[in-house]
C-alpha cells in the first residue's frame, strides 16, 4: 500500500513525463489499429461481398457460346459452376452509359439488391439497376425506363436497386474519378432480350489454379479471358487497399519503435532521480522484487490505459476519416470497420515490451546493496579520444567541448535523442514527399501533356458529317482511347490504347518529364507496363481490342512515360499498318465547347479533370494530413522527454557551472546548443528513411499511376522548419528551470 501511494505521489510530481508516455502509448495503438481497421474493413467487407453473390473467378469473352462450345466446359466445371450473359452498351436519354447483363439464372456474380425486389431471371418485365446511377439520375423502383442498344429500344420497369460485385470500381468515359450520371450497369432476364440469345460472356467458377484453368482453355475458342484477380474493378480495388496495408506497416511501426525509448529514457531518468530512496527502501526492508514491481507500474499503468483506449477510439475515428472519399470512388452495400485479433496481440505486446524496457532500466540499482544505493551514482569516465589530444581541440569554444564530453558519458541518451528524432523525420518527408509527387504528376499530366480545353465523347451512333463539322468548328483532332488485352512474357493486363494523330493538343514525354515524339511506324508502351512485362526496345507483344477478335502482334519501338494512363501509344497509320481501323472515340479541342449535337455524348473540360483527380487522391491526401499531425505531436512528445532527460542527468554539472558565474543565457546556450547538434544529425539520418518509406507507399499505389517519387527541396526545407521549431521551442520551455535551480540541493549528494 505505501508503495502504490508513492507510485501515485511520484506520477503526480512528475505527470508531464507519464501523460506524455500515455500518450505516446494511445496514439501508437490509436494509429495502428486505426489504420489497419481501415484496412481490415475493406478487406472483410468486399470478401464478404464477394462471398454473398458468388463471384465469378473468371470472365470468358467471345462473339457467341453455342451448345457445342459450352459442351467442351463439362470435363472441368459443371453447369452450376458457369453462368451464361448477353453484355451490350446501351443509350438512355442524354446519352449516359450503361452496361446491360442479360442473365441466364442468375447464380454467380449474383446481383445485390438494396432496394425493391431481388433480381428474378424469369421476369422479363422488370430491369435491376445501379443504385449508384438511380442516385444519380433520380430514378426510383416502379419507374419506367427505356435503352437503346443494337439499333432497337426496349422499355422496362426498375424492380430493385442495388450493387454487383464486378462494379465496386466502374470506369467513367468521361473522367478519372466514376461519374455515376454518366455511367452505370443494369441486370435483366435472357428472356427480356429482343432476339436470339447469343450468349457473348461466360462467367465460370473453378477450384483450381489459374494457370492449370487456363491450360484446361487452351482446347476451346474464345476470345478473351479475365480472371478474377485481373479484373478491372477486383484489380483496382485490391491495388486500394494495398496501398493503405503499405502505410499501415510503415507508420504505426515507426511510433510504437520511438515509443519504446522514450519510455526507456524517460524510466532510466526516474530510476537515477530515486537512487536514494531506492536505497531507504532497501534499508527499511523491502525486497528487491517488490522494488523492481513497483517500478515496473510506473509503466504498466500509463501504457496499459494508453493501449486501451488506442484500441477502442483507434477502429472508431479513422475509418470514418477515409469513408466519404472511398465511397466516392468505389461502391459496396455497406462499409465497415474491420477487426483482427493482431490489434489485441499488438497492444498486450507493448505493454509487455514497457514492462520490460522499465526492468531494463532498473534491474541494477536492485542488485546493489543499500549502502551503494544510498551514495550517489558517479558519473560516467571517459578517456580522451584522439580528437580531444588533437589542436582542433584546442580550438573549439567551451560550449562545443563541453556538449561533446557530455554526450560521450551518456551515449544512450544521445542516441535516444538522434533516433527520435529520425523518426519523426521521415515521417514528415514521407507525408510531404507524397503530397509534392501528387502535385508533380498532377502537373505533369496537365500541363507538360495535355494541352487541350475541352475532351468531347462520340456516341458510338455518331453522325460522319455532324463530327466533321464539330471537328472544323473547334479546330481540334480525332483521337481512339480503347481497352486492350496484352500478353508479354507470360504476363497479361488490360490496359489503354491511344491512337492520335500529330497534334499539338498532346504532348510525349519520358521519365523526365522531357517532350519525345513518337514517330510513324513506332508502336510505344508506357514505362511502367514495360517494366511489369519485363520488356525492352525491340521485344514482341501481342494485344487486341477488348471485344474484337483480331490479335495482332507488335514490336516496342519506344519507351514512353505517362503518369495516369498506361498502355500502348501509335499514330493512325501505324494502327491501320497493324491491321485494325482507326474508329475516333473522342474529339480534343483548345476550344471550350458548349453546343448541343447528338453525336456528343458529353463534354470533358480541363478544369473537370483537375476537380477528377483531386477528387480521386481525396483519400491519399487524407492520409498525408493524419501522418503529418501524429509525426509533429511525436516530435513534441519525443523532444519534450530527452529534454527533461538531459536537464535531470546535467542538473548538477549546470549548478556547478552557475557556481563557478556561469550566466543562464550562457547555460540555456549549451543546452541549445546539445540540442540542436542532435536535432541536426537525426534529421540527416532522417531524410533517406523518409524517401524510402514514401517510396514504399508510392510503389503499392498499384499499376495504374505512375509515380516517380520526388523529394523537393520545399519538402526538406518545411520538415526541417517543423522539426527545429519544435526542438527550440522545447527547449526554451527549460529556461526558467535553469533560473530557479537550487544549487545548494543539486550540490549537496556529491560527497
Amino acid at each position: 500500500m505505501s508503495l502504490s501511494k508513492k507510485m501515485l505521489r511520484d506520477i503526480k510530481i512528475n505527470k508531464t513525463q507519464f501523460i506524455a508516455i500515455f500518450l505516446m502509448a494511445f496514439l501508437g495503438i490509436f494509429a495502428y489499429t486505426g489504420i489497419y481497421a481501415e484496412y481490415y474493413g475493406l478487406v472483410q467487407t468486399s470478401d464478404g461481398f464477394y462471398t454473398d453473390t458468388n463471384m465469378a473467378d473468371a470472365w470468358i469473352y467471345n462473339t457467341d457460346f453455342d451448345n457445342a462450345s459450352l459442351d467442351k466446359f463439362n470435363g472441368f466445371t459443371t453447369q452450376n459452376d458457369r453462368q451464361e450473359v448477353i453484355q451490350s452498351q446501351a443509350d438512355l436519354e442524354s446519352n449516359p452509359d450503361i452496361t446491360l447483363h442479360f442473365i441466364e439464372k442468375g447464380t454467380i456474380s449474383k446481383f445485390y439488391a438494396t432496394e425493391g425486389e431481388d433480381f428474378n431471371p424469369n421476369d422479363d418485365s422488370g430491369v435491376w439497376l445501379d443504385t449508384r446511377f438511380a442516385e444519380a439520375r433520380d430514378l426510383k423502383v416502379g419507374d419506367k425506363i427505356a435503352f437503346e442498344f443494337d439499333n432497337r429500344t426496349i422499355t422496362k420497369q426498375i424492380k430493385g436497386l442495388g450493387y454487383s460485385p464486378e462494379y465496386i470500381y466502374e470506369v467513367s468515359p468521361s473522367s478519372l474519378t466514376p461519374d455515376f450520371n454518366e455511367m452505370g450497369f443494369a441486370y435483366l432476364s435472357a428472356k427480356a432480350y429482343p432476339e436470339d440469345l447469343k450468349y457473348n460472356t461466360l462467367l465460370v467458377k473453378y477450384d483450381m489454379s489459374g494457370s492449370d484453368f487456363e491450360a484446361k482453355m487452351s482446347s476451346i475458342d474464345y476470345l478473351s479471358i479475365t480472371k478474377k484477380e485481373d479484373q478491372l474493378s477486383v484489380s483496382k480495388f485490391a491495388d486500394e487497399m494495398a496501398q493503405h496495408k503499405m502505410i499501415g506497416d510503415v507508420f504505426p511501426i515507426v511510433f510504437i519503435l520511438v515509443t519504446f525509448l522514450t519510455l526507456l529514457t524517460t524510466m532510466n531518468r526516474i530510476v537515477a532521480h530515486q537512487r536514494t530512496q531506492i536505497g531507504i527502501l532497501k534499508a527499511v526492508g523491502f525486497k528487491d522484487s517488490s522494488i523492481i514491481l513497483h517500478y515496473l507500474s510506473y509503466s504498466f499503468w500509463p501504457v496499459l490505459a494508453g493501449a486501451i483506449l488506442g484500441l477502442i477510439t483507434g477502429p472508431m475515428i479513422i475509418p470514418q476519416m477515409f469513408y466519404p472519399s472511398m465511397k466516392t470512388n468505389y461502391s459496396m452495400p455497406s462499409w465497415n470497420p474491420g477487426f483482427d485479433m493482431s490489434f489485441l496481440y499488438i497492444a498486450g505486446l507493448m505493454v509487455v515490451l514497457s514492462v520490460l524496457v522499465t526492468y531494463l532500466s532498473c534491474r541494477r540499482i536492485s542488485k546493489e546493496n543499500p549502502a551503494n544505493t544510498l551514495r550517489p551514482k558517479p558519473p560516467n569516465a571517459s578517456s580522451k579520444t584522439i580528437i580531444e589530444k588533437s589542436r582542433f581541440w584546442n580550438r573549439l569554444s567551451f560550449n562545443m567541448r563541453w556538449n561533446w564530453r557530455d554526450a560521450r558519458r551518456n551515449r544512450f541518451r544521445a542516441l535516444m535523442a538522434i533516433v527520435g528524432v529520425m523518426g519523426c523525420v521521415a515521417l514528415l518527408i514521407a507525408a510531404f514527399g507524397m503530397n509534392d509527387s501528387m502535385a508533380e504528376l498532377k502537373s505533369w499530366e496537365y500541363d507538360d501533356i495535355v494541352h487541350y480545353e475541352s475532351k468531347l465523347l462520340l456516341s458510338s451512333q455518331a453522325n460522319p458529317m455532324e463530327l466533321y463539322y464539330v471537328l472544323n468548328e473547334t479546330n481540334g483532332s480525332f483521337i481512339m482511347q480503347q481497352s486492350i488485352e496484352i500478353k508479354a512474357n507470360d504476363v497479361e493486363d488490360t490496359v489503354t490504347l491511344l491512337a492520335s494523330n500529330n497534334t499539338d493538343l498532346i504532348s510525349y514525354t519520358d521519365s523526365n518529364r522531357n517532350p519525345i515524339d513518337i514517330g510513324e511506324g513506332v508502336v510505344s508502351i508506357s514505362t511502367k507496363l514495360a517494366d511489369k512485362f519485363n520488356l525492352t526496345i525491340g521485344d514482341e507483344i501481342r494485344w487486341h481490342i477488348v471485344g474484337e477478335d483480331d490479335w495482332v502482334t507488335s514490336k516496342i519501338g519506344q519507351i514512353h512515360a505517362e503518369p495516369i494512363s498506361q498502355g500502348l501509344i501509335m499514330s493512325p497509320d501505324t494502327l491501320k499498318d497493324q491491321g485494325l481501323n482507326f474508329t475516333p472515340t473522342n474529339i480534343i479541342t483548345d476550344e471550350k465547347f458548349g453546343e448541343n449535337f447528338d453525336s456528343i455524348k458529353s463534354v470533358t473540360t480541363i478544369d473537370k479533370m483537375k476537380e477528377s483527380w483531386d477528387q480521386m487522391t481525396t483519400s491519399v491526401m487524407m492520409m498525408v494530413y493524419v501522418v503529418t499531425f501524429v509525426a509533429g505531436a511525436l516530435a513534441i512528445l519525443v523532444l519534450y522527454n530527452l529534454g527533461i532527460l538531459s536537464f535531470t542527468e546535467m542538473e548538477r554539472e549546470i549548478a556547478t557551472l552557475k557556481v563557478l558565474g556561469f550566466k543562464t543565457n550562457t547555460l540555456r546556450k549549451l543546452l541549445l546548443t546539445q540540442n540542436i547538434i542532435f536535432t541536426s544529425i537525426g534529421f540527416i539520418l532522417g531524410i533517406p528513411l523518409g524517401f524510402y518509406f514514401m517510396t514504399l507507399m508510392m510503389n503499392a499505389a498499384g499499376d495504374l499511376l505512375y509515380y516517380v517519387p520526388t523529394l523537393t527541396l520545399g519538402n526538406i526545407v518545411l520538415s526541417a522548419a517543423i522539426t527545429f521549431a519544435i526542438a527550440i521551442g522545447v527547449n526554451l520551455m527549460f529556461s526558467d528551470k535553469i533560473k530557479d535551480l537550487n544549487m545548494v540541493e543539486a550540490l549537496k549528494d556529491v560527497e
